[in-house]
């Protein structure tokens, strides 16, 4: 990246399962603003031919294997949660390469002139991918709205949604980290309009120095 060339600012938004971070991200997205999601690079890197669906095969067997060759991911997810060593192991496999690529898309944000991009990550902190962000855009939701809508939108139970929920940062921890937070428990009219607040605020920013 030429170092002389202003670069857009990059803002990590994260927030817990069910928070809606796709919503905002297509909202954001509506008023021009390039993003990537780490969860579907996750899932990039675990497709059939890549390294890491390899070693996950070579761990666990073909019993985490679908008919057509892709990972099982529910059934995968199931033992991670179970077995914070399993998760680990998993985590040690998959994060370095996650993150290779989003430094890839990112460069391709500064190429493209935005004002400022998105990096959608579920794991932002824990992960260290704050380390690639300017900002940390938190969505926020109460728990109890995290477990309904986990539970409805991925058809399990209550329990299972709650350990889901349990597994992942507190609340309490993601809001400590925030730099801008964003309230996700009112109406769909409500969230557009803090989101309109904060493109605003974001445009407004100084583009920072190309740095990489």
């Amino acid at each position: 990246m030429d170092e002389l060339t202003p670069r857009p600012l990059v803002i990590g938004m994260t927030g817990g399962i069910a928070s809606g971070k796709s919503t905002v991200a297509r909202v954001f997205s509506r008023l021009g603003i390039p993003w990537v999601d780490a969860d579907d690079v996750a899932r990039e890197i675990v497709a059939p031919g890549e390294p890491a669906l390899a070693e996950i095969r070579q761990r666990y067997g073909a019993r985490l294997m679908l008919d057509d060759g892709c990972l099982d991911r529910r059934a995968l997810r199931e033992i991670v949660f179970a077995d914070p060593a399993e998760r680990q192991w998993l985590e040690s496999i998959t994060h370095p390469r996650i993150r290779t690529r989003l430094i890839e898309w990112l460069d391709t944000f500064h190429w493209r002139g935005a004002p400022y991009a998105l990096l959608i990550s579920p794991l932002l902190f824990e992960s260290g991918q704050q380390e690639l962000v300017d900002r940390c855009l938190v969505i926020d939701v109460p728990e109890y709205l995290q477990v309904e809508r986990t539970a409805r939108r991925d058809d399990v139970d209550e329990a299972q949604a709650r350990d889901i929920v349990a597994a992942q940062m507190t609340r309490e921890q993601r809001l400590a980290r925030a730099d801008d937070v964003l309230c996700n428990d009112g109406s769909p009219e409500s969230l557009e309009a803090q989101i309109k607040r904060l493109d605003q605020q974001y445009r407004d920013m100084p583009r920072l120095p190309g740095n990489n």
